[in-house]
């Protein structure tokens, strides 16, 4: 079976901007999965004296709560990481795979737990075998796990750096004159929101009047809830500026940081 798919996770908001992210395979999604479950393995055989010790003295009782010891190390340790790491875990990040909420959301901790405790469903009845079906015919690719918390796994698009500079046109950024804030931004805002506002910007001449003051006002008001920044920096900024703004801090070099 080809892991080449061509399907795509089409999200548009309501102001009529959208953006595509491509699906992960499942090829790759069980690559990821065998990789984290390695590490798991690696992990738990270090505390293997331990559950012998447990097992040796609480007889049945000291098996049951092995069990549940390692289960919590195992599905604990992937939903800590995906919370930390943006939807990503050991396995994910190696294979350039990243769990995203289907309507492009922000991914919420109770999505990432839906998705991992409903794990031992789609491993039923052996080696993921009602998951794997789920998702062969779904055409998002979407485990049950994922079905019931409204996530899909996408694979992370690497690209050139945009040329930003042409895209703002010298405009004068404000925000620089607050780096923690800056640096505060780059944090919170995720890749696909980046995407989406410098989107936005290299479109700009394609939107009716109307329709660009009400995507820029919800880009822009949607950024303000990350990061506030002092009225000084502010005042009087257009909501296009504020999102030109936020795409030239995002996008700019590490040289750049650096020097400022």
């Amino acid at each position: 079976m080809s892991d080449q798919r061509t399907a795509t996770l089409n999200i548009v908001i309501p102001e009529g901007v959208s953006f595509s992210l491509p699906l992960a395979g499942p090829i790759t999604r069980s690559i990821a999965f065998f990789i984290d479950f390695a590490t798991m393995s690696a992990v738990l055989s270090t505390l293997t004296p331990i559950f012998t010790a447990m097992q040796l003295i609480g007889g049945d009782t000291g098996v049951g709560v092995t069990i549940l010891i390692q289960f919590i190390i195992i599905e604990g340790s992937k939903m800590i990481m995906e919370l930390l790491w943006r939807g990503q875990t050991i396995g994910k990040k190696v294979m350039g795979l990243r769990v995203v909420d289907e309507r492009g959301l922000k991914l919420r901790p109770s999505q990432v737990v839906i998705r991992n405790l409903l794990r031992f469903v789609d491993a039923l009845p052996l080696f993921y075998a009602l998951g794997g079906i789920v998702s062969l015919f779904s055409s998002r690719a979407q485990r049950l796990g994922d079905l019931a918390a409204g996530t899909v796994v996408v694979r992370t698009v690497h690209s050139s750096p945009p040329d930003v500079a042409s895209i703002l046109a010298g405009k004068f950024n404000s925000f620089r004159d607050h780096a923690h804030l800056e640096a505060r931004l780059r944090q919170k805002v995720t890749p696909e929101e980046s995407q989406l506002a410098l989107h936005a910007l290299v479109r700009r001449d394609e939107l009716e009047s109307g329709a660009r003051v009400k995507i820029y006002g919800a880009l822009a008001n949607h950024f303000r809830e990350k990061v506030k920044f002092p009225d000084e920096a502010i005042h009087g900024m257009s909501d296009e500026q504020y999102v030109r703004n936020v795409v030239e801090t995002i996008f700019r070099s590490r040289k750049s940081v650096a020097r400022n």
